[in-house]
């Protein structure tokens, strides 16, 4: 068996606001190492657990998992994002359930080959799924300095964002930048020393700002968030965790506008816009997890779930 292993988030959370029924049909869009997919399908009896993921390496790890499993499962090497055109191949007209765990599974972290990890040296590569084409190698070295200064002040909320995307420029005129340790020494080189000396690792906010960049993960969320809502049947739920304050921005308003009713002026005798609400919000503030996974597993430490389910 592979060993590609993730622990999953707010598994219990996610197991019961997604109200698994035994026939139906639900989604895991970002099925990672199939943690919450194993107990979303051991709920099944008749119904459908469609599996999504975009790491060839994490959905072969799946495969392996889900095997017992294999009538009630359909696994598919795509983007969450385009669950739609997925759905659509399948000929499915709807489903009673997507789940989006939106966080970096542990083994792309941890798998220093990738690229991902500031801890080791690799090639700069950082994709998530090997066939795109876009790399760390590339926005490293080809993107301007205004734009490099862009995603590490927006993406990693870098507050020396100025500072490191000069001084990568400076670096790449000479020769490119190649593996991660020389853009770990290139950002350690552009900081003060007083941010050398704080606990988190200097390179952290930089490392996450190009990896959400290179893979288009918050143009997923908008796209992804656009189309969910459409293909749930009605009760069907859908639960999100976000990592990011970004991500949990663009899930939290797309949740409350589906939710909203009538947006007439206040001042309007009747309804002339005759807009209904497509959701109910299940949670109304975001779930986190407990002291006790945290204890187990502190990547959780900023996952927020929220849920809503189809009117």
């Amino acid at each position: 068996m592979s060993d590609f292993y993730h622990i999953s988030v707010l598994l219990q959370e996610c197991i019961d606001g997604l109200n698994i029924k035994p026939d139906g049909v639900y989604i895991d869009g970002t099925l990672g190492g199939a943690g919450h997919s194993g107990q979303i399908v051991r709920r099944l009896d008749t119904g459908l657990l469609i599996g999504i993921d975009r790491d060839p390496v994490a959905l072969k790890a799946a495969g392996e998992r889900l095997a017992p499993f294999a009538n009630n499962v359909k696994l598919v090497h795509s983007n969450f994002c385009e669950m739609a055109e997925v759905l659509e191949r399948l000929e499915i007209s709807g489903v009673d359930g997507i789940l989006l765990d939106l966080g970096v599974s542990s083994p792309q972290l941890d798998d220093s080959a990738r690229g991902f990890s500031y801890m080791a040296d690799a090639p700069l590569d950082m994709r998530m799924n090997g066939e795109d084409s876009l790399s760390a190698y590339d926005v490293v070295n080809t993107w301007p300095q205004e734009e490099l200064k862009r995603i590490l002040y927006d993406y990693g909320e870098e507050r020396y964002a100025p500072q490191i995307a000069a001084a990568i420029c400076r670096r790449r005129e000479n020769a490119p930048i190649k593996t991660t340790l020389e853009l770990v020494d290139v950002i350690r080189g552009a900081m003060p020393p007083a941010a050398l000396r704080e606990k988190q690792h200097p390179a952290k906010r930089s490392f996450q700002a190009i990896r959400i960049a290179v893979n288009d993960e918050l143009g997923s969320v908008e796209k992804a968030m656009k189309a969910a809502v459409p293909l749930l049947n009605k009760g069907g739920r859908l639960v999100i965790i976000t990592f990011h304050s970004l991500e949990d921005r663009i899930v939290k308003n797309a949740m409350v506008e589906a939710s909203k009713g009538c947006t007439c002026p206040p001042n309007f005798p009747v309804c002339v816009c005759g807009k209904k609400p497509k959701v109910k919000l299940i949670t109304k503030k975001p779930l986190i997890a407990s002291q006790e996974e945290l204890e187990v597993n502190p990547r959780s430490r900023s996952a927020k779930l929220r849920i809503c389910e189809k009117l």
